[in-house]
């Protein structure tokens, strides 16, 4: 039954019939969205549509008030984000939460698991040595794939807006992310860097076994790098399809010119 409803192996993430209320407010709206693996599935909207809601709710940051979120074949309504986060649904912020105080590697660092944190092994270094090589080496990999590696040792605090940007990405990276919801990226930083972010994160899908749902609202910049798009206006689904069907939509046109 599952399999039916997820359309085999296809789709890592899906909604049905999701809703999240604030009160008399109904902020998510019976919203059924799929996100197909290895791809980048958009979530388009003005501000104030709903769009960081539905993630939070999907993350488990939110609980559900009806409607059920299925990823990677399993019921996860209702877990909470730590859960969430194990399974690898991993999430960023529309503001970048890194440790500030830390470089750039040590940011990627601490999301690699080291054996050496167990609190038996961390006095023999002999133990957990060489884990602590290969993590170096991966978060190499990691910020050489997000334009980062020479940045490595720049404290999180000097980078810039579209820097932080990927750096949350790189961390999400480091955790073996199956999927990565991107929680407008593209949010704040300089028009000239937008589509550089953009262009990473597509390249990502060619370089790692990882899937993207993009949150965002600044449609002339982030649409082309979308394989599908969902709009989302007033908590409900108002459009969906490829990037030319939903740009040259009438009710689409519609709510941006209301903007």
């Amino acid at each position: 039954m599952l399999d039916s409803l997820m359309g085999g192996n296809r789709y890592i993430l899906e909604t049905r019939e999701l809703v999240k209320r604030f009160g008399g407010l109904t902020a998510v709206n019976n919203v059924n969205l799929r996100v197909e693996r290895n791809k980048i599935t958009m979530l388009m909207g003005p501000n104030g549509a709903g769009k960081s809601t539905f993630v939070n709710v999907c993350t488990g940051v939110l609980k559900p008030d009806g409607g059920r979120v299925i990823f990677n074949g399993r019921d996860i309504t209702g877990y909470p984000p730590h859960e969430v986060y194990r399974l690898g649904f991993v999430r960023t912020f529309q503001i970048p939460e890194p440790f500030m105080g830390l470089t750039v590697l040590e940011n990627v660092l601490v999301a690699l698991k080291n054996s050496g944190e167990h609190p038996l092994k961390a006095p023999l270094k002999m133990l957990w040595i060489k884990d602590e090589r290969k993590n170096i080496e991966r978060a190499f990999h990691i910020l050489s794939s997000v334009g980062l590696d020479d940045q490595w040792d720049s404290v999180a605090s000097s980078l810039g807006a579209g820097q932080l940007k990927m750096l949350e990405v790189a961390r999400a990276l480091a955790t073996n992310a199956k999927l990565i919801a991107l929680d407008e990226p593209i949010g704040g930083t300089d028009p000239k860097y937008a589509g550089d972010i953009l262009s990473y994160v597509r390249n990502l899908l060619s370089k790692w076994d990882v899937t993207f749902l993009l949150i965002e609202h600044r449609i002339d910049i982030a649409l082309p790098y979308a394989d599908y798009v969902y709009v989302m206006d007033r908590g409900s689904i108002i459009a969906e399809g490829l990037p030319d069907e939903v740009a040259n939509d009438p009710k689409v046109i519609e709510v941006y010119i209301g903007e």
